[in-house]
């Protein structure tokens, strides 16, 4: 049997529940293409820790199950699966479709929009490239990407840099740490929250001052 699955059930330090746990059965089942599809998923369920099947493909690889080149081959193949379907989706939803999701929103206008078209026409390389190392933003930068029709080869030669340099951090530490490969996750869940907080802020800020000048054109 592959040795994920006997470290894990031998108390090893290797999850045997929830996500993560999930992680190590899919691996043991199917190998590199196992870490690939759940990377790959990360991009559609964000919930999915990705900072932590990341290092487990670095776990497995130290323990022999694939190589470490194997691994980073196999999870950057998985992350860029997942932007580029969220890329064509974003294309195929388009800016009419969008135009009219900010038209019917409440709180949003369609200078919003183009303010947002004329940032990522400026910024968008830097956003797709950079958004790849970051958590949450990694799935949704593609969509938007996509929406403005990014030119596709560089979207994908972006996306597949970021990728591998994020899942390069990861794979290898895995690898290294051996055994003690969990010792990342709490490190991953502090940026993450780091990042959520953000968002809220931005979020809570945006809601306030879009209310109050509400409040003050009537």
């Amino acid at each position: 049997m592959i040795v994920i699955a006997v470290l894990a059930a031998e108390g090893s330090g290797a999850p045997t529940d929830g996500l993560a746990g999930w992680t190590v059965e899919l691996m043991d089942r199917l190998g590199l293409f196992g870490a690939a599809l759940a990377v790959a998923l990360d991009n559609f369920f964000p919930p999915i820790p990705s900072e932590i099947i990341l290092p487990l493909a670095g776990f497995a690889a130290s323990q022999g199950t694939f190589s470490l080149t194997g691994a980073l081959i196999a999870t950057t193949a998985g992350s860029v699966f997942g932007a580029v379907v969220l890329y064509w989706l974003g294309r195929v939803f388009g800016r009419e479709r969008t135009l009219l999701v900010f038209e019917r929103t409440p709180l949003l206008k369609v200078s919003d929009l183009e303010r947002t078209e004329a940032w990522f026409a400026k910024h968008g390389g830097k956003a797709v490239f950079f958004g790849r190392m970051v958590p949450i933003f990694r799935s949704l930068i593609s969509i938007p990407a996509g929406v403005e029709r990014m030119n596709a080869g560089t979207f994908l030669l972006l996306t597949t840099l970021g990728s591998f340099i994020w899942n390069f951090i990861f794979v290898y530490a895995g690898f290294r740490l051996g055994e003690n490969w969990d010792r990342v996750e709490p490190y991953a869940e502090w940026f993450q929250r780091l990042v959520i907080l953000a968002v809220v802020v931005v979020v809570v800020a945006f809601v306030v001052i879009r209310v109050r000048d509400l409040r003050a054109s009537r």
